[in-house]
């Protein structure tokens, strides 16, 4: 495993060999890290390469994050939008690497990402559109201050979003995840949109009906 890139990270090869093979990327959530998302990586599509990614900011005792949450004296939560940039340009950045450093197609890229990590899928995707094709955003929300918004509109008209939430999630309001797919098909791109029974988390009919939009 290759560590020298911008970010540490743990990798699935593909069971199914090919020249070059698709590219899953795994985001994870605040406090959280590489190994969290990559739990799923046996369950995910033979033919892709499976990348889980560490995010950049260390949260002890263990855990890490995109972009810092601050609390003010009232409670009221915000996000560190500078580090969250970086972090979105940082990504962007990784992908290439792993195009240059595995045998990966770079015109079958996918992002995962839960909760902070879909927050950043939205901003790579649509600063970047030609450096991916297929977003999963789950139990994330739309943060449009974190996005440069790309004039390519040929690499935008690419991207496929598959977005999800958990209608009881205490986390990120339900209210917030649903403006996402009418922003997202407002820019032309096609948005699938499911709601489960659940918090904040991937309830099992909504990691199989991801594998399902994966594998279309």
């Amino acid at each position: 495993m290759q560590q020298n890139l911008s970010l540490y990270h743990l990798v699935r090869e593909p069971k199914v060999k090919k020249d070059k093979n698709p590219l899953l990327v795994l985001l994870h959530g605040y406090g959280s890290n590489e190994e969290d998302l990559f739990s799923f990586a046996a369950q995910l599509p033979d033919e892709y390469f499976v990348v889980s990614a560490r995010a950049p900011y260390a949260l002890p005792p263990y855990g890490n994050a995109w972009y810092a949450i601050n609390f003010d004296a009232d409670m009221n939560k915000f996000s560190d939008n500078e580090q969250a940039v970086k972090s979105r340009d940082l990504i962007a950045k990784f992908i290439d690497e792993l195009i240059a450093n595995y045998a990966i197609d770079g015109d079958n890229i996918a992002l995962v990402g839960f909760s902070q990590g879909s927050i950043l899928s939205y901003a790579v995707a649509l600063t970047y559109p030609e450096r991916v094709n297929r977003v999963v955003a789950l139990s994330g929300y739309l943060n449009t201050d974190i996005i440069e918004q790309s004039s390519n509109t040929t690499a935008i008209n690419k991207l496929r979003f598959f977005i999800s939430h958990g209608t009881a999630d205490q986390v990120i309001p339900v209210d917030w995840a649903r403006k996402a797919p009418e922003a997202i098909k407002s820019l032309g791109i096609p948005a699938e949109y499911h709601e489960y029974p659940v918090g904040h988390g991937v309830a099992p009919q909504n990691f199989y009906d991801m594998v399902v939009w994966l594998n279309k």
